[in-house]
C-alpha cells in the first residue's frame, strides 16, 4: 500500500529550501502578522517594503514565523531603544540591500564551483553555457542549505569586524576639528578596464562574467592589502577610497601592475583625486568623486593620473614620482592640471596582493 504524503511534506526543492531556511511555510497574511506583532498594517507593509520584497494583498499568505519574529524585533527596536521608526526602517533597508547582493553573489559562486569543467566559461571560448543547468542549480541549492548554519556565524562575525572599522573611522574623522566630519577628506580612485566595450562584443555573457569576477577579485586584493576600501564595482570599473595619500598611491600603481601581469585581463587606467567626500547609503559622492571619475576618463592605458591635491599630499613623501601633464578640461569640472604618478627609482613594490609572489 502506497503511503500518502504528509500534509507538511515539501512538494518540491523550492519549498524544501524555504522551509529549511525560514522554518515553517508561509501561512499568514499581513493582517495576521501585524496583529500578532502588535503593529499597524501600515507598519508591516513598510517593513516588508524595506526588506526589498514585493507588496502583496493584506490577506495573501506570504509570511512565515520568521517574518513575524523580524517584525517584532523591528517594533521592539523602536519601542525599547527610543529609535525613530524611519531610522529603524532605514537600517533594515541597509541590511536588505546588502543581503540581496550577498545572497545572489554566494549562490552564483557555489553554482560555478559545482559546474562541470566542460561547462565552465573560458575567456577564449566562443560559446559557453550562460547559466547552470537544473542539475547544477539543484546541487548548489542543496549545498547552500547544508552550509547555512556554518555560514551564518561567519557573516555576523564579518559584519561586527566591519562595523568596528566603520565606527573607528567615524571617531577618527570626528577628532579633526578643522574640517566638517560629515564630509571627511579622502583620496578617491577609479580603476577602469581599457577597451572593455570591444571585449563585450567578442565574449558571451558567461565569459564576460568570468572576466569581471577576475577583475573584481584582483582589484579587491590590491585595495584591501593597502588598507583601502572598495566602495563599489560597476562591471569594468572599481571605485575605492583611502584616508592616506601614500597608501592610495600604492594602490593605484599596484592596480596597474596587477592587471598588466594577468594574461587574461586588459590594461587598466587609474585616476585619483583628494578632497572632501559625502558618504551615504554605503556610497561616496561629491566633487572629489566627480573629479576622480573625469580624470580617469582621460588617463592613458596602463598609467595613473592624480589631481594637484593628491600631488601636494605626496610632495613630501619618498617612493613616488610625479610628472606634471598638460592641462585638461574635464566635463563638469573645469580645467585641471594632472600629474602622472610613478615609483621612484629603487622603490619597492608591495606584492602582498599577489597570491603567486
Amino acid at each position: 500500500m502506497t503511503e500518502e504524503p504528509r500534509p507538511d511534506a515539501p512538494r518540491d526543492l523550492e519549498t524544501e529550501v524555504e522551509q529549511r531556511l525560514l522554518g515553517r511555510p508561509a501561512t499568514m497574511g499581513r493582517r495576521e502578522v501585524s496583529r500578532e506583532a502588535a503593529v499597524s498594517i501600515l507598519a508591516a507593509r513598510r517593513l516588508w517594503h524595506a526588506l526589498g520584497f514585493q507588496i502583496v494583498d493584506d490577506e495573501e499568505a506570504m509570511f512565515t514565523e520568521a517574518d513575524l519574529v523580524a517584525l517584532r524585533r523591528v517594533a521592539d527596536l523602536v519601542r525599547d531603544n527610543d529609535i525613530d521608526e524611519d531610522l529603524a526602517l532605514a537600517m533594515t533597508r541597509a541590511f536588505a540591500r546588502t543581503a540581496d547582493r550577498l545572497s545572489v553573489w554566494q549562490t552564483q559562486l557555489v553554482a560555478e564551483a559545482l559546474t562541470p569543467e566542460d561547462q565552465e566559461a573560458q575567456l577564449g571560448e566562443k560559446d559557453a553555457r550562460a547559466v547552470p543547468d537544473r542539475g547544477v542549480a539543484e546541487a548548489a541549492a542543496s549545498m547552500i542549505v547544508e552550509l547555512v548554519d556554518q555560514l551564518e556565524p561567519l557573516m555576523v562575525y564579518v559584519w561586527r569586524r566591519h562595523l568596528t572599522s566603520a565606527i573607528t573611522r567615524m571617531l577618527a574623522d570626528a577628532k579633526d576639528t578643522d574640517h566638517d566630519p560629515s564630509a571627511p577628506l579622502r583620496v578617491v580612485g577609479f580603476a577602469d578596464l581599457v577597451s572593455f566595450t570591444s571585449l563585450v562584443r567578442r565574449m558571451t555573457e558567461r565569459q564576460l562574467a568570468a572576466l569581471v569576477q577576475r577583475f573584481e577579485e584582483l582589484a579587491s586584493d590590491v585595495v584591501t592589502s593597502h588598507g583601502g576600501r572598495i566602495i563599489k564595482t560597476v562591471g569594468d570599473e572599481v571605485l575605492f577610497v583611502h584616508a592616506e595619500a601614500d597608501a592610495a598611491a600604492a594602490i593605484g600603481l599596484d592596480l596597474v601592475d596587477a592587471m598588466a601581469e594577468d594574461p587574461l585581463l586588459p590594461d587598466v587606467r587609474v585616476g585619483m583625486a583628494y578632497g572632501r567626500t559625502i558618504s551615504r547609503l554605503g556610497d561616496v559622492f561629491g566633487m572629489t568623486v566627480n573629479r576622480a571619475s573625469r580624470l580617469t576618463a582621460v588617463t592613458p592605458p596602463g598609467r595613473v593620473l592624480v589631481d594637484d591635491e593628491v600631488a601636494r599630499e605626496l610632495g613630501s613623501l619618498s617612493g613616488f614620482t610625479m610628472t606634471q601633464q598638460r592641462p585638461r578640461h574635464l566635463r563638469g569640472i573645469g580645467t585641471v592640471t594632472p600629474f602622472e604618478l610613478g615609483r621612484s627609482t629603487g622603490a619597492r613594490r608591495d606584492r602582498s596582493w599577489d597570491r603567486h609572489a
